[in-house]
């Protein structure tokens, strides 16, 4: 059986990627963009768009601190621990995608936390108010676990077990999140392989990781302790 042809290398045309153009549009529309233009494309229209997107994300994240109960809490449990998490160090900002050797767009991301530095969210990925709301979460989640356990972010079991509470405990892998926008519909198991399934992208992502294989392999070794850890809440509530 004859293997797959690779896709087709980007264009180098700048032109191919300036989202004001219509005929770029209608290329999206009708589905006849290469996966690699359709990647740079998207790009191109982020920077464009990057004055409106963190606008319009920092509004969402200051209307999280204010009314959500998850995020209020998260940032109580913060404070208890003597850390604080606020529109200082939670920064909105436009997210570069992640290139190969290369230069090609290989992947996204949504948000991160760094211990010193506080918590990043990617405005040009955020679809609305309830996205922002499950990513600043789960980033909440990273910072109370350093505070409560000092984690060793280079030590991969170390840092599958907290993908793994974020996940669990952030809501976004809830039942209706799962069934109505990633098209995940079965009955069983569906909160369990949506965490595993995120625990192991994001450990993909981290440079000492050698694979899908080492990653799931080591998800697997703490997943039993980390998943049925949901400190600081009683239980799994989103």
């Amino acid at each position: 059986m004859a293997s797959k042809p690779p896709p087709p290398t980007p264009s180098t045309n700048p032109a191919d990627y300036d989202a004001s153009k219509w005929g770029n549009w209608f290329k999206l529309f009708l589905g006849t963009m290469p996966p690699g233009d359709l990647a740079e494309f998207r790009e191109s229209y982020y920077i464009q768009q990057e004055a409106s997107d963190v606008k319009n994300s920092e509004h969402w994240r200051d209307w999280c601190f204010n009314y959500s109960p998850t995020v209020i809490f998260l940032r109580q449990q913060i404070q208890a621990l003597n850390g604080d998490l606020n529109s200082e160090n939670v920064l909105c900002r436009r997210c570069p995608a992640r290139r190969n050797e290369k230069g090609h767009i290989i992947g996204e991301m949504w948000g991160g936390f760094h211990p010193d530095a506080g918590i990043l969210i990617c405005a040009n990925q955020m679809k609305d108010k309830k996205h922002l709301e499950d990513t600043l979460a789960h980033e909440m989640v990273h910072a109370w676990d350093q505070l409560r356990w000092k984690v060793d972010w280079d030590d991969l079991k170390h840092a599958a077990c907290s993908e793994i509470r974020a996940s669990s405990l952030s809501g976004e892998c809830r039942w209706t999140k799962e069934f109505f926008t990633r098209s995940q519909w079965k009955l069983t198991q569906q909160h369990q392989n949506c965490v595993r399934r995120r625990a192991v992208q994001s450990l993909m992502s981290r440079p000492n990781c050698k694979d899908d294989v080492q990653a799931a392999k080591v998800v697997n070794e703490v997943w039993d302790s980390c998943y049925a850890d949901t400190r600081p809440f009683d239980e799994i509530y989103r």
